[in-house]
């Protein structure tokens, strides 16, 4: 095991994530547009073919737990991000639907993979008593994709158009393969006789307690990624980006002191702070209806949900034996992936019969329920079962 975090695998790995966010995140902003503009298709059918992909990478994580833990992690994951860089291409051709919509479908499966295997990766990849700090920084890669993805897809569209931004995700995707490639990986101690395909091999038994506690504070996630745009729009925020950019920034600045304290002292303290700024914030963005409220809150969530799902991700890893660490990170993912789906649905049919505000005051009370969850549940199973991991 190395001794310090920031070792030349770690740093390829990190920049590799890095890249690959970006391109995951310059279609989100560019994609729906294109599907209803170019492809002529209604509000409903491009929501249909965008949740392609979530359904995708929900269906194939714990099979890609399963495989990480039984098969060669390396290959795996070299693999799956060669076919996310090459399916980039296929959005140049995809001039029906039914080809968009399969498309999307088969770049979840690949996102899906990926984001497995290169997190299980780096865990391996950083020192056991440095483990909430590494992945910590690790997971700051994706926040600071989610910030400049955006950006970068815009800015290639408005100047190039669509042709050149996919070709330019391919490019990168690329770019994020090479990094991958040059990695010496750590020897794993993967099992060495590969176990039946069921469900406990498919999920990790004793991730399912905190996984179910991410799953519910990211149902409010999932609603707030989804309407807060629509939402700054209707109390009349002329660019709503900008809440991005703040929110990405309070989620850096959680980044750097977070994992620390959590290896020092464990999760109570720095979850139960967290999740409560989570009940701040959405507060503050349901009764506060005008730019302070709004900024304000976009600092106080980024905080907050900055240290929420590395925390989660280094509580399942610390339950589990290495050999186990894919089905731990595949059922973390999972319901990482279940929460936001709910979360888009719930809060669009409460805003749909009430107002966004009232929505976004629901996802203040099921952050709430959820810290209340961790309090008197996942944390007493974190700490009964922690000691025996290895």
């Amino acid at each position: 095991m190395v001794e310090k975090i920031w070792n030349k695998a770690f740093i390829l790995l990190t920049l590799s994530n890095f890249l690959m966010c970006i391109t995951y995140y310059s279609l989100i902003s560019t994609l729906p547009v294109y599907i209803s503009h170019e492809l002529h298709a209604s509000k409903s059918t491009v929501g249909l073919v965008l949740a392609s992909y979530i359904i995708a990478s929900v269906s194939i994580r714990p099979f890609t737990g399963f495989a990480l833990d039984n098969f060669g992690r390396k290959t795996i994951f070299l693999s799956a991000l060669l076919l996310y860089a090459i399916i980039f291409c296929g959005y140049a051709i995809a001039f029906t639907i039914l080809f968009m919509f399969f498309l999307r479908f088969a770049h979840g499966f690949t996102w899906g993979i990926v984001t497995i295997a290169s997190s299980t990766l780096a865990v391996g990849m950083i020192p056991n008593n440095k483990r909430g700090e590494g992945i910590g920084y690790y997971g700051l890669s994706a926040t600071m994709g989610m910030a400049i993805g955006p950006l970068v897809g815009l800015f290639i569209l408005h100047n190039w158009g669509y042709m050149v931004l996919f070709f330019s995700g391919f490019g990168i995707s690329l770019i994020a393969l090479l990094c991958a490639y040059l990695i010496k990986y750590p020897q794993s101690k993967e099992a060495k006789e590969t176990h039946p395909l069921t469900l406990s091999t498919l999920f990790d038994k004793r991730s399912v307690t905190p996984s179910f506690n991410l799953m519910i504070i990211q149902i409010t996630y999932g609603g707030l990624m989804s309407f807060i745009a629509l939402y700054g729009h209707e109390i009349g925020i002329k660019n709503s980006s900008g809440f991005f950019l703040v929110y990405a920034s309070g989620i850096a600045l959680s980044r750097f002191s977070s994992g620390k304290m959590f290896d020092k002292s464990g999760p109570r303290h720095i979850l139960t702070i967290c999740i409560s700024l989570l009940v701040i914030g959405f507060c503050f963005l349901a009764f506060f209806q005008n730019p302070i409220g709004f900024y304000v809150s976009a600092i106080i969530l980024g905080v907050g949900n900055g240290v929420i799902f590395p925390t989660f991700q280094t509580m399942v890893n610390n339950l589990t034996d290495s050999n186990r660490r894919g089905a731990a990170n595949s059922t973390l993912y999972t319901a990482l992936d279940i929460g936001m789906g709910l979360g888009m649905i719930i809060v669009g049919f409460i805003s749909q019969h009430a107002s966004i505000s009232t929505a976004f005051f629901v996802c203040a009370a099921i952050c709430f329920v959820g810290l209340n969850y961790f309090l008197f549940s996942a944390l007493g199973h974190y700490q009964k079962y922690k000691l025996t991991a290895q």
